[in-house]
């Protein structure tokens, strides 16, 4: 007897119909034809059923805060991140958990169920680091959030910014962060770099660094990040996140910098929706895009996802936390609309979101977490061109989430038809 059995299903990559069995929280069979009894059925009427999308990048104590105490009318980075620090001061946990737990009722709706979220260090009260260790215990059978100790304002920068990332890690933070470019030299970030490293190698932990999140082309700490993974044995447990000043390097370092990339496994992250908006700001014109070079990065072997980065704060004043939306955005950005880029777009919201996560028992395999979502889409590239309706959305075996199906009804003289848009 199963818990559940998904029946008409499309799956990822295969073009005929399958079905899946689920039983205590895991997938147990994946066959074009199950013989079982379930205690609840559902058919996916030839919908495309994935495994669960990965925010690998986001803000959560900032979320849903935009317009507090003001709007990032110039809309650069800078200014967010100063309206940022006039509003911490006011910020209270009641506020930041509610807002947290609103936009997680979004994510599971969009199908969202692994975010890793960076959390404010340099707040000496620790105030959002503790609400987020909150919620990400009461959300646990829901969404698996890992935390990043995010030093925001420079961990050599920011008064006591070592110390309170320390006492971050020790109440259970799971990522070591950082903020090189943000540091007040070139030097304190190569320096920034080392400690860093030092302290996750100590640690066991991960590391995800913010890194040349900037225009200049000499914004390069992520080779500084390589050398240190390397140096520390930490391969595959590096992410280096946003690398937007590799949009402006030369072409030359880059042949140099990303195979020293790639011999590290280091994982990158792209936030297509919010570097767009972000980078760029001083250009007249020709503008540049801003983002890191993520075909030749993929091409390397590197593993690229991307991130939704801000929800309706300081630095992005809109968003739903809709990672087919980012992807669609990145589709475009980054001149990968042809099939196979698209499939790779695809991707970059879920399986190698998940391999930069460490996720484990993630995918559509027997013996993985039965964690899926049903989207109103035949295929993957059908998802990206429509952003559709999640259908279901499933965690352990049991539903969590349902939208009806979306058609418009259109009267053109002939009676009303149904349109889908497929």
């Amino acid at each position: 007897m199963l818990d559940l059995l998904i029946i008409n299903a499309a799956l990822p990559g295969q073009d005929s119909l399958a079905e899946i069995g689920c039983k205590d929280g895991r997938i147990v069979t994946v066959e074009p034809s199950i013989k079982a009894e379930a205690a609840e059925v559902i058919d996916a009427k030839g919908y495309l059923v994935t495994a669960p999308f990965v925010d690998s990048h986001f803000h959560m104590d900032a979320t849903l805060s935009a317009g507090l105490p003001r709007r990032n009318e110039t809309g650069t980075l800078l200014e967010g991140i100063r309206i940022w620090g006039e509003l911490k001061p006011d910020l209270n946990a009641e506020a930041i958990k509610d807002r947290a737990m609103k936009l997680l009722h979004w994510s599971v709706a969009k199908g969202n169920l692994a975010i890793r979220t960076h959390v404010d260090t340099t707040d000496a009260s620790l105030m959002a680091v503790d609400v987020l260790l909150e919620v990400r215990d009461e959300m646990k059978d829901f969404v698996d959030i890992q935390l990043v100790a995010f030093p925001q304002d420079g961990v050599l920068r920011s008064p006591s910014g070592l110390e309170l990332l320390e006492r971050a890690l020790d109440k259970g933070v799971d990522v070591v962060g950082g903020i090189p470019h943000f540091e007040r030299t070139m030097d304190q970030g190569r320096e920034s770099v080392r400690v860093l490293c030092e302290l996750a190698e100590k640690r066991g932990l991960m590391v995800d660094m913010h890194c040349d999140e900037s225009d200049d082309p000499l914004s390069r700490h992520v080779e500084s990040l390589a050398q240190e993974t390397q140096r520390l044995g930490l391969h595959g447990r590096v992410t280096g996140s946003h690398l937007t000043s590799m949009h402006s390097m030369d072409n030359y370092y880059v042949s140099k910098l990303m195979p020293l990339m790639a011999e590290a496994r280091m994982h990158c992250v792209c936030n297509p929706l919010v570097n767009m908006n972000l980078q760029g700001r001083h250009d007249t014109y020709p503008k540049r895009r801003g983002l890191m070079r993520v075909p030749e990065l993929m091409a390397m072997g590197i593993n690229v996802a991307f991130g939704h980065d801000d929800v309706m704060d300081p630095w992005y004043p809109m968003g739903s936390h809709d990672m087919l939306e980012v992807a669609h955005m990145g589709a475009h950005a980054l001149h990968m609309t042809g099939t196979e880029g698209l499939e790779k777009m695809f991707a970059a919201v879920t399986t190698n979101g998940a391999k930069a996560l460490g996720l484990d028992g993630y995918g559509l395999e027997p013996g993985c977490k039965a964690d899926m979502v049903i989207l109103q889409a035949a295929n993957e590239l059908e998802a990206l061109r429509l952003r559709p309706a999640r259908l279901w959305v499933i965690r352990r075996g049991k539903v969590i989430s349902r939208t009806p199906e979306v058609m418009a009804s259109v009267d053109l003289g002939k009676g009303e038809e149904l349109v889908d848009f497929t």
